[in-house]
């Protein structure tokens, strides 16, 4: 076999490896239990109402038109559904393959710099990390966002990157990676807006600047090569707003980039806020277990990006700290975001754990693992901690969060083992990886069905369908859950503002029956109201706090609902 035959493969095995970890995370019991309140129903039902009302040009929401993200991930959950019918695994398909993607293209490019044990140690430990399975597993357009920005990422670090060889292949190469980055970036636009872009184009313009400074300059490509790559990203990703532009008008454009975008950066959207160190307690918890070898790892990184050689280690660290403070700074936070900087992370990591395989830094290696189960410690103390605090049921996990304990605990001692002994080292990342696996799986099965009875809407949604008739109505009254009902029902679906009394005689009087979804400890108020405009009430499922009623009875009194 000739040596670029051998060479080739090497970057296409880590690639397997990445994808093959990233699969084992994320499909098995894809489509178990029911989606997640709030997001995971809202953008579930997003793309149902795709196949019910045969728009996909504009999106609705309750039968609404909604504004809020861009079509890339309704589109494809929405093919999802028809193939596969609508429900959970339909829905979470989308992000599960796009994780497995993730995996491989880490793994491949981070193989094709720095060697084929870094880059399988980088996909792996990308693919196992709490963070990326959860997003993975999840029904929202983040995993869709990060395959973009990090293909984005990759494919113009190769077209920058000095030239190791001479010749017309290697310009196309080059070429051809700006044109694909291009394209990456504008499915990125379509799947989360602007902030694609701007993060992309925020740590490859740092990165160049580093790279300026240690070395001699990064190869630029050709005008026309630059005109292509713009055209392919206006050819992608400008349509679908300029049609939804030319069909609503600027009303859909100024509330899905004005509000959802730039105000989630400038204010605070749906109390979603948080202090300037947000992100990291997040990405401790985010990046478990491989979150102990971060600092030394970081370390190894910096004196390997003053290099000139080292434009992977100078990528990885502007990847990392850049987005990092970009979304700090935002007033909205919320946890999925900064899951854009997870591949950088498993890129510094994977590079130093190819570096202790070597040898290299034994002691940092030890000490290292010797904190995961320390670590394990304190998310265990901060989950009950947190619990209480909140009045979460946690007594009803109580044993499945002591088997998970237990089983990380014991993975991370086989992992400081296998450290100290020169024979193993090499499969340190491996046996991590696979028990992140059997946790996840854990959860998955054992966790998630516990979890289940505590989500009522699904159950109620169910009753309903069984009893309702058409023209029958169907409203939630101070819960959480709208989205969820909407989901497991069909739009159309009415709220009633508990500080409102003719709001639920209104709505109560509006059909021959009516079912509502409200506070337990609201129904003898209810009854009362429903009295008043000769309706009677039934309870017909209680979970909680959460009460199913029907409203029926005779004509309303036309002075009791105005």
């Amino acid at each position: 076999m000739r040596l670029a035959d051998v060479a080739a493969r090497i970057p296409r095995r880590a690639a397997f490896l990445g994808a093959l970890f990233a699969a084992l995370v994320t499909l098995p019991g894809l489509g178990l239990g029911t989606l997640w309140d709030n997001s995971e129903t809202a953008y579930g039902e997003v793309a149902r109402e795709v196949l019910i009302d045969h728009d996909w040009l504009v999106m609705h929401l309750n039968g609404e038109p909604w504004f809020v993200q861009p079509p890339l991930y309704f589109w494809i959950a929405a093919v999802f559904a028809k193939i596969f019918g609508v429900g959970a695994f339909a829905m979470r398909l989308p992000s599960a393959l796009a994780t497995v993607a993730m995996g491989g293209a880490v793994g491949y490019a981070a193989a094709r710099i720095a060697g084929g044990r870094a880059g399988a140690y980088a996909g792996i430990i990308l693919s196992t990390s709490l963070m990326q399975a959860i997003v993975g597993r999840l029904a929202i357009m983040d995993a869709l966002l990060d395959l973009a920005v990090t293909a984005a990422i990759l494919w113009w670090f190769r077209t920058f990157e000095v030239r190791r060889s001479a010749g017309a292949l290697d310009a196309r190469k080059r070429a051809a990676a700006f044109i694909c980055g291009s394209a990456a970036l504008a499915l990125g636009t379509l799947a989360k807006g602007p902030v694609a872009p701007v993060i992309v184009v925020l740590v490859i313009g740092v990165w160049l600047i580093w790279e300026r400074l240690v070395r001699t300059a990064p190869e630029v490509p050709k005008p026309a090569v630059i005109v292509v790559g713009g055209l392919v990203f206006a050819l992608v990703a400008l349509p679908w707003f300029a049609l939804l532009f030319a069909h609503v008008g600027p009303r859909a454009t100024s509330e899905l980039i004005g509000h959802y975008t730039v105000g989630r950066y400038t204010g605070v959207i749906e109390n979603q806020r948080g202090p300037w160190f947000y992100y990291f307690p997040v990405l401790v918890l985010g990046f478990f277990p491989w979150i102990a070898f971060v600092p030394m790892a970081a370390v190894r990184a910096w004196q390997t990006a003053r290099a000139p050689a080292g434009g992977l280690a100078r990528l990885a660290l502007v990847w990392t700290v850049l987005p990092l403070i970009f979304f700090s700074l935002a007033q909205t936070k919320l946890p999925n975001y900064v899951a854009l900087v997870l591949p950088a992370l498993a890129i510094v990591v994977g590079m130093w754990f190819a570096q202790v395989s070597r040898g290299a830094d034994r002691r940092g290696a030890l000490i290292s693992a010797g904190v995961v189960p320390l670590t394990v410690g304190c998310i265990a103390f901060a989950i009950v901690a947190f619990g209480r605090s909140n009045q979460l049921p946690i007594g009803a996990v109580g044993p499945q969060l002591v088997t998970l304990a237990i089983g990380m605990l014991a993975g991370s001692l086989v992992v400081v083992v296998s450290l100290a002994r020169t024979a193993m080292r090499a499969a340190a990342p491996y046996l991590l990886g696979l028990t992140s696996v059997l946790l996840v799986y854990f959860i998955v099965f054992v966790g998630e069905p516990v979890a289940e009875g505590f989500k009522p809407i699904a159950p109620m949604a169910a009753i309903i369908n069984g009893q309702r008739n058409p023209g029958d109505i169907v409203a939630i009254r101070g819960v959480s859950g709208g989205n969820g009902l909407v989901f497991y029902t069909a739009p159309g679906v009415r709220s009633i503002d508990p500080d409102d009394d003719r709001s639920f005689m209104r709505t109560v009087c509006a059909a021959d029956a009516a079912f509502v979804v409200t506070r337990n400890a609201d129904v003898p108020a209810l009854a009362a109201l429903a009295e008043r405009v000769n309706r009677k009430v039934t309870a017909l499922d209680v979970n909680g706090k959460t009460v199913l009623i029907r409203v029926e009875g005779g004509p309303c009194p036309a002075v009791a609902t105005q």
